[in-house]
């Protein structure tokens, strides 16, 4: 092809012509082709496809979607190694686990997983205005939604005795790593920011091993990076619809690019009593009893899924108005509410909560 390409001297195109004849050119223009024909074979053979894992994890599900040639065993084993360590460090259905010993009072050095947990929830209880409190644990096993998931006799004066060992404040990390209780039946559960920190931990793996389009979701909290490869846009996730029937529906769908999401509701985690009373998992940490508002679900949209995760939670416990103040007063920080509006339903988002409804 080079001689094709470049010009023959004048003295030499007779030479040229009778030694190299046309059917020698041709010839090699079909090995050529031929040599371009496999290339482009063997690259249609080594195409990126998307590789899905999923399973059970943190008492929850997970699914993790990224692009390779093929699955990549080590993913494989990083994600479950992962989970075993959040687990360790804080399940409060593990016995072992770190949380499990500071609820007991019992001496124990924290890890790195619950340090990072502990300070930003430290951060967002006070941003939140202690709306997002993770030492509501005591309430929440008394409530059901503990590992045990039996409802206890609730009253006000076991609401009162329980608020009186309830308070993030009652609560530190010591810089030796142990943990502080001003009470020692104070009970921390980090239920409402762990799952978002799971996915962030599983995004930063992928991340490093030099993966930049995937999409991982852990109980329904997400973190997507990139673009989804196949369609050349943004990852597309969907919201559920409050209303309470058989049939899952979605409320609204959005694009997610390089952004984490979480969302929290009251209409399918909830506990009835023995008289029929129905007492929903958002606890109001202020006043020990479950949140009964118009508000109906909340959707975070954050760089981390962790911070998204927590913020989400608060938004549910606290007024709407309020929740609209906090949120406007966060830079990195999106949020869209779904309201219960007389007989029906509203749907409020901040400027840059980009959404299409259903």
């Amino acid at each position: 092809m080079l001689v094709l390409a470049s010009p023959m001297p004048q003295t030499m195109t007779n030479h040229y012509l009778k030694t190299n004849p046309m059917p020698s050119i041709l010839m090699g223009l079909k090995k050529y082709s031929l040599l371009l024909l496999l290339f482009a074979f063997a690259s249609c053979q080594t195409q990126d496809k998307m590789q899905r894992l999923q399973g059970d994890a943190l008492g929850t599900s997970y699914n993790v979607r990224y692009f390779d040639t093929a699955p990549n065993e080590m993913i494989s084993d990083s994600i479950d190694a992962i989970f075993l360590r959040i687990n360790q460090s804080m399940s409060t259905y593990w016995p072992n686990a770190i949380i499990s010993k500071v609820n007991r009072d019992e001496p124990i050095t924290t890890d790195v997983d619950f340090k990072k947990v502990f300070q930003t929830a430290k951060n967002i209880w006070q941003q939140t205005d202690g709306y997002f409190d993770p030492t509501v644990g005591a309430l929440v096993n008394a409530y059901g939604f503990g590992p045990a998931k039996s409802l206890q006799q609730i009253d006000q004066a076991a609401i009162d005795s329980l608020l009186n060992i309830t308070g993030f404040g009652k609560v530190s990390l010591l810089s030796d790593g142990t943990i502080n209780k001003a009470h020692k039946n104070t009970y921390l559960d980090f239920n409402a920011i762990a799952k978002g920190y799971a996915v962030d931990v599983l995004a930063s793996m992928l991340h490093s091993m030099g993966y930049k389009q995937f999409l991982v979701e852990v109980g329904g909290e997400l973190f997507a990076s990139g673009l989804h490869p196949e369609k050349e846009k943004p990852w597309r996730v969907a919201i559920d619809h409050p209303k309470q029937n058989v049939n899952r529906t979605f409320i609204a769908t959005l694009p997610l690019q390089n952004q984490g999401m979480a969302s929290s509701g009251n209409y399918r985690k909830f506990r009835i009593d023995a008289s029929g009373k129905r007492y929903v998992h958002t606890i109001n940490p202020k006043t020990g009893e479950t949140v009964q508002s118009n508000v109906l679900s909340t959707s975070v949209l954050s760089p981390s899924t962790m911070l998204a995760d927590a913020y989400a939670t608060a938004l549910m416990a606290m007024p709407y108005e309020q929740g609209k103040i906090l949120i406007s007063n966060l830079s990195t920080i999106e949020a869209m509410w779904v309201l219960a509006v007389n007989d029906g339903i509203q749907v409020v988002a901040t400027p840059g909560f980009t959404y299409d409804l259903e």
